[in-house]
């Protein structure tokens, strides 16, 4: 009786799981542009934003509006949330994640979104008010030193709300991951991981944090099946990315892109109110229009984004070659992440192109392949 292929087999599957989570991606998009048309262009936001002035006082109107439309919009969207988040992956034997643990975390998610999220769009409506023409100035500056604030506190307030920290307790491994730093020279406050297995089977590590919180953070669920050269290789290839100041630049990149959509934003939103009959930009009836531009405009720089992304991923799996020196480890220790996280190995150019933040995982692994083979005939 002949037998299958398991691991074109498990290709048929990632591929599955790739177009599914594709046309889910497509249907949340579609969905939220039409959600926000509608509220725009049926006079609700205008209605609403009445309302919300007469109610409370500025900026809290505004603080108001966007839990009005953010919740709508959760509300909207949550079978759909339901479904990628927690049907779809058990139904494809990736997540070990209760129904009541998935809604836990959405619930956390959704609070710390609120949280954070609120007082950030009472500023901005600030802002609005103060500097009617100049406001993408300080926004622009605010939003920068917020995003390296939030980097740097992510390990230490943020990650703890869903995972379990903990030192390694392999110490040959936990010395081995230290002594790769010192060589990458990126310092770093310890070796921990993290209960990955309470949620997923998919396997992952990197590091967490900027500066003094910096951490190396190893999912429980790649001890259990990586060799250590495997585990160093992939900490090698994120310990590349500080090396070669990847997060900083991403920042500058960002913050350009950002600023450039503020710019354009201060130039054609009061033209665009005036359009849609909203009296003013710091008026509440303006925030639908605000989350849609946001919305469209990040669909426009996600190809340069994606491709500035896979250009530094490359460059990270170089050095993580000459940090490990094992291009073998790093081509198993990939293909392992690939079966095991349901990858999809070769995408179509235009998938990869337009959607993806790293160079498609065939492609890195015949790569670091190639230069195993040119290692050992040298």
């Amino acid at each position: 009786m002949a037998m299958g292929n398991p691991g074109a087999d498990r290709q048929q599957e990632a591929k599955r799981y790739a177009r599914l989570r594709r046309r889910l991606w497509l249907l949340e998009l579609g969905l939220f542009i039409v959600y926000s048309f509608l509220w725009i262009l049926s006079g609700l936001a205008y209605a609403m934003g009445e309302a919300w002035a007469r109610a409370l006082p500025f900026p809290f109107d505004a603080i108001g509006m966007a839990v009005a439309f953010g919740g709508g919009w959760a509300l909207l969207s949550l079978p759909l949330d339901c479904y990628s988040g927690f049907l779809l992956p058990h139904r494809f034997g990736l997540s070990t994640q209760t129904l009541i643990g998935w809604i836990s975390d959405r619930m956390k998610a959704w609070g710390l979104g609120a949280g954070i999220g609120l007082p950030l769009i009472g500023g901005l409506y600030l802002a609005f008010r103060r500097w009617p023409s100049t406001w993408w100035v300080p926004v622009g500056s605010v939003w920068i030193l917020f995003t390296v604030l939030l980097a740097h506190l992510a390990p230490v307030l943020l990650a703890p709300l869903f995972y379990r920290f903990r030192p390694l307790q392999d110490p040959e491994l936990s010395a081995r991951l230290i002594r790769l730093a010192d060589r990458a020279g990126v310092r770093i406050r310890g070796v921990f991981t993290i209960d990955m297995s309470r949620r997923t089977r998919t396997a992952n590590a990197g590091l967490m944090g900027l500066g003094p919180t910096r951490r190396i953070v190893v999912g429980d669920t790649l001890l259990q099946g990586y060799t250590p050269d495997e585990i160093e290789a992939i900490l090698a290839h994120e310990l590349a990315h500080h090396l070669h100041r990847d997060i900083p630049l991403g920042l500058a990149f960002a913050s350009l892109l950002n600023g450039i959509g503020l710019f354009l934003g201060a130039q054609v939103l009061p033209w665009i109110l005036r359009l849609l009959n909203i009296p003013r930009l710091d008026h509440p009836s303006s925030l639908p229009v605000l989350a849609l531009g946001a919305f469209l405009f990040s669909l426009a720089t996600m190809i340069p984004t994606n491709a500035w992304s896979r250009w530094r991923e490359w460059e990270a799996d170089r050095e993580a070659i000459r940090l490990c020196g094992r291009p073998e480890a790093l081509a198993a220790a990939l293909r392992k992440l690939g079966e095991q996280n349901l990858a999809e190995l070769d995408p179509k150019p235009w998938v990869e192109w337009i959607l993806y933040t790293h160079p498609a995982l065939g492609k890195r692994i015949r790569a670091a392949e190639a230069m195993a083979q040119r290692c050992s005939r040298s």
